[in-house]
């Protein structure tokens, strides 16, 4: 009995030496007092007033002018393609030719019931002349003839829609059929688009409407042609705002006389909404947090986080201007901010931006210690 407690004494005297020696070596280290978290490690930006351009920017998708899908309205076997693909049609060419020999016999026979329909009309209306048959079998005659009529139309229209026709001048499509193929109605066979002028769809939010109108200026850029600009005029504005986003839906035309701009290409553009400023205050976008409606940025002040509400205006690729909220001079963080334990009133310490490069320490110099990074100057507001 006399060992196990000498044991558990000895146990408690070594656990008692480690915690006095554990805890001299964090003082030594220089590890924070009464535990005290360190300044966070941030970047930001000093606001300067800039230029900002006249304009509103944003993206959209081009479209077609015209676009359409040909599909027969008759089922019937294909006998002749007229088109090259790829190529350019006229207004009122023939695509499709379907087999229309059953069209064409529906047809005549059609046209030799309405001749005998005819001549037996005009002989009802001589006998009714004298007198010779009751009016009731001349009517007859004469309904009868209005009827082998609409059968001949019938028929002929029947045959004329054997020959598909391009609705509009345009460039064709590639086609899913082949000669010979047995075609459905309503089957797609190929697309004919318009490609000038060429539209393009894009949204606004729906605090830009007062700034838009029909007929404003546009400049569209593609990544397919970089450095060239493309200009065009909006044609029609959505009347309804998307609930959703809170946007209006747009649409330009843009000239394409040699048809480098096709559909479904993605598109940077600039209205000339005559808005510009020479002194806007813009923050990087990563910079912006947002909850719920309410956005804001972390601005430091005497090495602090502070949150600020703020208000945006108009968006220029990786910038917001902001409207409210925010003067020259402040200090915006512009990275560091989203940390789980970023808030109100929290100690920041600001980094050079993580681009910048360090000088380079001229041969034979002693190395200097680095120098530990100071919190942004205090500013009185």
């Amino acid at each position: 009995m006399r060992r196990v407690l000498v044991a558990l004494m000895l146990s408690v005297a070594l656990l008692s030496a480690c915690g006095k020696k554990d805890g001299a070596g964090s003082a030594a280290a220089g590890g924070p007092p009464g535990g005290e978290m360190p300044p966070m490690p941030v970047e930001a930006i000093t606001l300067k007033p800039q230029p900002l351009a006249q304009g509103l920017q944003t993206v959209g998708s081009l479209r077609a002018d015209e676009s359409v899908v040909v599909r027969p309205e008759i089922a019937g076997r294909i006998s002749r393609i007229h088109f090259a693909e790829g190529g350019r049609v006229s207004a009122g060419q023939v695509l499709f030719t379907l087999d229309g020999s059953l069209a064409q016999a529906s047809l005549n026979e059609a046209a030799a019931n309405l001749e005998n329909s005819r001549r037996a009309a005009i002989r009802a209306g001589e006998l009714s002349k004298d007198k010779l048959i009751a009016q009731s079998d001349y009517d007859k005659a004469r309904a009868s003839l209005g009827v082998d009529q609409a059968r001949v139309a019938s028929a002929r229209t029947t045959l004329s829609k054997m020959s598909l026709r391009a609705p509009f001048s345009g460039q064709i499509g590639l086609r899913d059929v082949s000669v010979g193929e047995f075609v459905t109605v309503g089957q797609d066979l190929v697309t004919l688009v318009r490609l000038d002028p060429i539209e393009v769809d894009f949204s606004v939010p729906e605090g830009a409407l007062p700034q838009l109108h029909d007929g404003q200026q546009i400049s569209v850029t593609v990544d397919a042609f970089p450095g060239e600009t493309y200009d065009g005029r909006v044609v029609a504005i959505d009347p309804v705002i998307d609930p959703d986003s809170r946007s209006a839906k747009l649409r330009a035309q843009i000239p394409n006389p040699d048809f480098r701009l096709h559909p479904g290409q993605f598109a940077k553009l600039q209205l000339d909404t005559g808005t510009g400023s020479a002194d806007a205050l813009l923050v990087p976008e990563q910079a912006l947090m947002q909850e719920g409606e309410t956005r804001f940025v972390y601005t430091v002040v005497d090495g602090k986080a502070k949150k600020v509400v703020i208000k945006t205006g108009a968006r220029i690729p990786g910038k917001l201007q902001v409207t409210e909220g925010l003067k020259a001079g402040d200090v915006v963080i512009t990275a560091g901010q989203a940390k789980p334990m970023m808030h109100e009133g929290a100690a920041v310490m600001v980094l050079p931006p993580s681009d910048a490069a360090a000088p380079a320490t001229p041969p034979g110099a002693a190395a200097q210690p680095a120098r530990t990074p100071q919190a942004a100057p205090a500013r009185k507001d």
